[in-house]
C-alpha cells in the first residue's frame, strides 16, 4: 500500500514554528537574545560564532525562519538579517554591481531610490529606470538589454502597481541579468519571489513582517550560495548588522504574521471598497479590488493583497484635515503595523504624487470600526 504524501504545513503553522531550534528540556522554545561582541574561542577559529559583527545565534534563528517563509520546503535557501531595509537593499546593489555595469530600477519605487541612483552613478554604474506598470507593455523589456541587475518593487510603494515577476525574471535571465525583488509590501506570506524566479528576495522587516512599528530591520534571501557570499561580505565590511534584541523581537513577531496579514489585508480591501463609493475620493488603488489595474497580475502571483490603500483627496488642505479628523488612525509614515496609519505622502517631496495623495496602512482593528472612522473623517471634512 502506498504511503500518502506528507501534508505540508499551512502558512500559519509555518510562521509559528519557523526557525525554532530543536526542543531542549527546561530551555525556552525561542531562546532569548544573545548579547555578545565576542565568544569563547580557544585554539583554532572553527565553529559558527567568533565575533559579533559576523554571526550571532539570535540572528541564526531569525534567518532560518525567514528562509523557511520565503521558500518553504526548498533546500539551499539562506537569508541574511540587516539593520534596516535600506541596509539590505544597499547590500545587494553594491555587492553585485561594478563600474561599467547597468542596473534597471523602478522609477516609482521607494522614495530613497533617487539617492541610491545618485550613488550608483557616482560609482560609474549606468542606471536605467522604468515604471513598475511599464514592464507590462510589449516594449517594456527593451530596458533590460545589457543590464547586469533588474530591481523590482511589487507592489510598488506608494502607487501600488504590480508587475509579473515570473515573466520579468525569465526575460532578465535570458539576457544574462540577475533579478532582485523588494517583497516588503507583500511579505513572504503574500508573495514568494524566489519561487517566481527571482535571484534575491529583499525586504524591510520594519514593516508588516514584524508588524508592531517598534524596530528597524531588513533581510536578503537567496537560493544561490555564490550570489549570497558577496552580500554577506558587504554586511561584514560596512557593519550593517541587526542588534540581537531587534532580531529576537522580529522572530517573536513572526508567530502572528498570518493572523495579522489576513486581518490587515481584509481591512485594507474593506476601506478601499468604501472609498470607491465616495465622490470626493479619486484614484483609489488596492491590488485586491477587481477593477484595479494591477488586479489580474496580482491575483496570479499573490496570496493576499497587502495592507496598503492609496487614494487622492481634492487638495493638500483637505487631506490634512482628513488626517486630523481620524481617531483610530495615526498620522505617521511607514506601514504594516497592527495600528492603522496614514499620511499625506507628498509632504516628503520624494514621490511623484498629488498634494492630496494619501497612503493608508490598514491595521488590525475591527473592520467595521476602521471603515466607520474613515468615512466619518471624510464626512467631517467634506
Amino acid at each position: 500500500m502506498t504511503e500518502p504524501a506528507a501534508r505540508q504545513p499551512g502558512d500559519g503553522t509555518r510562521a509559528v514554528r519557523a526557525g525554532l531550534p530543536d526542543p531542549v528540556k527546561n530551555e525556552p522554545t525561542l531562546p532569548g537574545p544573545v548579547f555578545a561582541a565576542h565568544f569563547h574561542l580557544p585554539g583554532d577559529v572553527s565553529g559558527p560564532y567568533a565575533y559579533g559583527r559576523d554571526e550571532n545565534p539570535t540572528w541564526t534563528h531569525l534567518e532560518r525562519a525567514v528562509a523557511e517563509l520565503e521558500a518553504p520546503g526548498r533546500s539551499g535557501v539562506e537569508s541574511l538579517a540587516f539593520s534596516s531595509g535600506m541596509a539590505a537593499i544597499s547590500a545587494v546593489l553594491f555587492s553585485q554591481l561594478r563600474a561599467g555595469d547597468t542596473v534597471v530600477l523602478p522609477s516609482d519605487g521607494y522614495q530613497v531610490f533617487p539617492l541610491v541612483r545618485e550613488q550608483l552613478t557616482a560609482y560609474g554604474i549606468e542606471v536605467r529606470t522604468a515604471p513598475t506598470a511599464g514592464f507590462s507593455a510589449p516594449s517594456g523589456l527593451d530596458v533590460l538589454d545589457g543590464a547586469r541587475l533588474l530591481w523590482l518593487e511589487t507592489p510598488s510603494n506608494p502607487g501600488l502597481d504590480v508587475c509579473d515577476i515570473r515573466r520579468l525574471a525569465d526575460a532578465a535571465h535570458a539576457r544574462g541579468a540577475l533579478v532582485a525583488v523588494d517583497n516588503t509590501l507583500a511579505t513572504p506570506l503574500g508573495q514568494r519571489p524566489l519561487e517566481l524566479g527571482a535571484d534575491f528576495a529583499v525586504a524591510s522587516a520594519t514593516k508588516q513582517l514584524t508588524g508592531h512599528g517598534d524596530l528597524l530591520l531588513g533581510y536578503v534571501a537567496c537560493a544561490d550560495a555564490e550570489l549570497l557570499a558577496p552580500v554577506r561580505r558587504w554586511r561584514k565590511i560596512v557593519g550593517a548588522i541587526p542588534g540581537p534584541m531587534e532580531a529576537w523581537l522580529a522572530h517573536r513577531s513572526l508567530a502572528t504574521l498570518e493572523l495579522r496579514a489576513e486581518r490587515q489585508s481584509a481591512n485594507a480591501l474593506a476601506v478601499a471598497r468604501a472609498l470607491l463609493d465616495r465622490a470626493d475620493v479619486t484614484g483609489v488603488r488596492h491590488p485586491g479590488l477587481p477593477g484595479d489595474p494591477s488586479h489580474a497580475v496580482a491575483a496570479g502571483q499573490m496570496r493576499h493583497f497587502g495592507c496598503v490603500v492609496s487614494f487622492e483627496l481634492p487638495s493638500r488642505e483637505r487631506a490634512e484635515r482628513f488626517l486630523e479628523a481620524l481617531t483610530l488612525v495615526d498620522d505617521a509614515t511607514s506601514f504594516g503595523g497592527v495600528r492603522s496609519t496614514a499620511e499625506r505622502r507628498g509632504r516628503w517631496g520624494g514621490d511623484a504624487v498629488a498634494e492630496g495623495f494619501i497612503r493608508f496602512s490598514a491595521g488590525a482593528e475591527n473592520t467595521e470600526d476602521l471603515v466607520a472612522d474613515v468615512l466619518r473623517a471624510l464626512d467631517r471634512t467634506a
